[in-house]
């Protein structure tokens, strides 16, 4: 349900939301297609008014369109004179048929029938521009709000003022009536984001509500019967206000809120990949959820003073510190103290946040020597918290490096003499364990340092001066971003560079490694997010979108890639793809021209191109793995143990499996018992039956032939054996135990084929494939038919040749097992 530009305004009736941008008007049905499009106006429309089966709009070019809603078509347009009657505010006066009352930025007001398209009165006004028309509870009034303030209560039948109030905030920029619990209540929104609460009855203020919005108050309504009051305003929020409290003033009962000014830093919170931490131009910190916007929390503003900001107020705080630029979250312990570290843009003190109690923490960590001044030059320019969530590394535009401990905020060390670098720290990174400290400085070095005793452990020097760097902890993986716009990897065990990537060509904003530390993820000021592939060194992906990444994180479980952009409010998530469809990790050709790729909305973008690459992906990657990798390595067969491990059980398991008495047939009376010729009638006694026949068949005579039988035979001719063998995979052990069966001569086999069998089992030893297939056959093979094989010459001299077989190979696998056995032995040997 997106548009492609910003909406700059919203209506709606009962069944349809309008919606415009520019100069064209959408209806959207159900708040999720967009079912009608109205094209005609030359500039951009600035207000919106339902009316019945039509919708009014106005545009800035002061001209006036009645629309048909159903057919789209034009039902009347007015144009008006800029210089005698800027139409600034629209309004339907409830139960005034067909006619409508406009406002104008001249003050005069004009009630005009659509219908007729006449002007059937003009009211003076008061000499100040009109901002908004509101419909009163009652018929025939009307409240009407003017820039200086006033608000004007109005009779528009005998064109007389009942009520005039006045609000010393700037311009009334909305009116809402309360229609609940009999209470007579006007609410009136200004530019600074305060709401009037003003008695229709006593005609006085009854309360204000400060700083409802933090800017000014775009919209409110009352709920009709409810004591509730819905706000919103351009901070990127939507106050719901219940008014249950003595003095009349609201609560917030629910609210929804963005940040107001674009997010500058994200990161995950926590291992389960529910919530985005998320740092804003606007000095705010909030939490967002990836589930439902129900979880979502605000951790508020940054402060020096928490008191004194409260007491001043939000308009007049001169307390507030500046946006946060970096910071660092961990969950360990975030339910005893303060788990969030974050530096302010320009500021030398670092703030901790508490996540549990959404809000800011106790502590400023700051250098010692910085307590009792603030210094102008320097600041704090990256920060880290340790995974136990008990220290903070902190590094200053100095070079200096301080660790500080997050219960109680107190200093605990500083890396270095008096500076762990020469110029200013651009990353800092503490490893899983907290055994090293890795620093980076723009003067081109990476240092790390003993974390407990604060030593310098190695340095390396680089061949550029680096913007940031990142950690993965898990592998031990450090990311560095260059000025020159290369990236390179380093691993932290050998300390040396591992990989070196190059292909932005813009400042690199930010990484991030997926959870498995396989991926690299970067974007730049280039506008494109490149993802390379760490084992091969390759680039895997690129794409370009149409305003650069500011920040990235992957989730902690790898199914989502966060991204916010320049001058964009929100955060938008990416699926991988790889997790759910077969996507193609093949290195990208150094020609590549990345597509533009539109950034992820509320409503699925049909991409023909993208569909058509995943399908050649599809046949590229496509891998079919041969049945064995070479001659000379014995290869198991891919079947399920239940084939063929309880194949030399068979007979316990059908003991097992046998019930403890065959079911009875309970013998059938006859409906006329037969009775003995007599003066007593005596019944016959039932015959028993006596069957001298045996019941055991002669499976020899009346068994058909198997297509297993059939192929072991055709195999004595060929001497190709691969068509039984697949068969008898094919099958379950029972099958395999009957078809062995039948090979006999009493069984309806002979003896030509019991060779041709064992013939197969020796195939299957010289090519060693299907190993333990073979074992498990011929070892059912032998305790099935050991008293023919005794009898049979032919018979035991193949026997005999496939022990012989069977003792190379076993010789051979013993000792490659002891061979590996001895090396793992020694190995635990000479590391305890």
């Amino acid at each position: 349900n997106a548009l492609p530009q910003d909406i700059t305004c919203l209506a709606a009736d009962r069944m349809l939301i309008f919606a415009s941008y520019d100069n064209i008007l959408h209806a959207f049905a159900r708040n999720k297609e967009v079912v009608h499009t109205y094209e005609g106006h030359k500039a951009r429309i600035h207000l919106l008014q339902p009316f019945g089966d039509h919708v009014i709009s106005v545009d800035v070019d002061n001209v006036l369109i009645v629309w048909n809603i159903q057919s789209e078509e034009e039902y009347l347009q007015m144009d008006f004179d800029k210089a005698t009657f800027a139409v600034s505010a629209v309004l339907h006066p409830s139960t005034y048929l067909n006619k409508i009352l406009l406002g104008s930025e001249q003050g005069s007001l004009q009630l005009w029938n659509i219908r007729s398209n006449k002007l059937l009165y003009s009211f003076p006004g008061w000499h100040l521009a009109v901002t908004t028309l509101e419909q009163a509870p009652a018929v025939d009034v009307v409240a009407v709000g003017l820039v200086s303030g006033h608000i004007i209560v109005h009779n528009i039948k005998f064109d007389e003022t009942l009520m005039k109030f006045q609000q010393d905030w700037g311009p009334i920029t909305a009116i809402s009536f309360r229609t609940a619990d009999g209470h007579p209540v006007m609410a009136a929104g200004s530019p600074i984001g305060h709401i009037a609460l003003w008695d229709l009855e006593e005609k006085k203020l009854m309360c204000q509500m400060q700083d409802a919005h933090s800017t000014a108050i775009a919209g409110m309504s009352f709920v009709p019967g409810e004591p509730l009051l819905i706000t919103n305003g351009a901070d990127n929020a939507i106050r719901v206000w219940i008014f249950d409290g003595p003095g009349g003033t609201g609560r917030v009962l629910r609210s929804r809120m963005g940040h107001s000014a674009p997010p500058t830093k994200i990161r995950y919170h926590g291992q389960n990949g529910e919530q985005i931490l998320s740092a804003g131009q606007d000095g705010t910190l909030q939490s967002f959820s990836t589930v439902h916007e129900k979880f979502n929390k605000s951790l508020g503003r940054g402060s020096i003073n928490k008191k004194k900001s409260k007491k001043k107020g939000l308009k007049l705080d001169t307390m507030a510190l500046p946006p946060i630029t970096v910071f660092a979250s961990e969950v360990a312990h975030q339910s005893d103290w303060d788990s969030i570290v974050a530096c302010h843009q320009g500021y030398i003190t670092c703030t901790t946040w508490n996540y549990q109690k959404t809000s800011m923490g106790a502590h400023k960590l700051r250098p010692e020597e910085f307590s009792k001044h603030k210094p102008i030059d320097i600041c704090a320019t990256s920060v880290d918290i340790t995974s136990c969530g008990n220290f903070a590394v902190i590094g200053l535009s100095t070079g200096q490096v301080d660790v500080y401990n997050m219960q109680s905020g107190i200093h605990r060390g500083r890396y270095g003499k008096e500076r762990a670098h020469e110029g200013a720290i651009r990353g800092v990174a503490v490893d899983g364990l907290n055994q090293l400290v890795i620093t980076a400085g723009s003067e081109g070095l990476i240092k790390f340092w003993k974390f407990k005793t604060k030593d310098l452990v190695y340095s390396t020097e680089l061949l550029s001066s680096p913007s940031g760097i990142l950690l993965h902890r898990d592998s031990g993986i450090l990311g560095i971003a260059f000025d020159d716009f290369s990236i390179s990897i380093l691993d932290i065990e050998t300390r040396k560079i591992v990989r070196t990537f190059s292909g932005h060509h813009g400042r690199i904003n930010d990484m991030t490694f997926s959870p498995d530390g396989r991926w690299l993820i970067t974007s730049s000021m280039d506008c494109t997010i490149k993802t390379w592939d760490l084992p091969s060194g390759c680039l895997i992906d690129c794409f370009l979108v149409d305003s650069a990444a500011v920040s990235l994180t992957m989730s902690p479980t790898g199914d989502f890639l966060a991204s916010t952009h320049v001058d964009d409010l929100g955060i938008y998530l990416w699926s991988n793809r790889s997790l759910y469809s077969l996507v193609s990790l093949r290195p990208l050709p150094a020609d590549y021209e990345p597509s533009m790729v539109t950034r992820p909305s509320t409503c699925p973008v049909q991409d023909v191109d993208v569909a058509g690459d995943e399908e050649t992906c599809d046949e590229m990657i496509e891998y079919v793995s041969p049945e064995q990798l070479g001659e000379q390595l014995v290869t198991l067969s891919s079947l399920p143990e239940s084939r063929w491990k309880n194949l030399l059980s068979l007979d316990v398991i059908k003991k097992k499996n046998k019930p403890r008495e065959p079911p009875k047939v309970p013998k059938s009376a006859p409906f006329f018992i037969p009775t003995v010729p007599g003066l007593i009638p005596r019944y016959i006694a039932p015959e028993e039956e006596n069957d001298t026949q045996s019941k055991v068949v002669n499976l020899g005579v009346l068994a058909q032939k198997s297509d297993f039988y059939v192929h072991l035979e055709e195999a004595l001719s060929t001497n190709e054996y691969a068509a039984p063998l697949n068969l008898l995979k094919s099958l379950g052990p029972s099958n395999i135990e009957i078809e062995l069966r039948g090979l006999a001569p009493e069984g309806g086999g002979s003896v030509e084929v019991m060779l041709s069998f064992l013939r197969m089992i020796g195939m299957m030893l010289n090519k060693k494939y299907n190993f333990e297939l073979a074992q498990a056959y011929l070892a059912l093979f032998l305790k099935l038919h050991l008293k023919i094989l005794s009898s049979e010459p032919n018979l035991l001299e193949e026997v005999s040749r496939l022990s012989t077989q069977l003792e190379e190979t076993w010789i051979h696998l013993r000792t490659l097992f002891n061979q590996s056995l001895c090396v793992l032995t020694y190995m635990k040997s000479a590391l305890l």
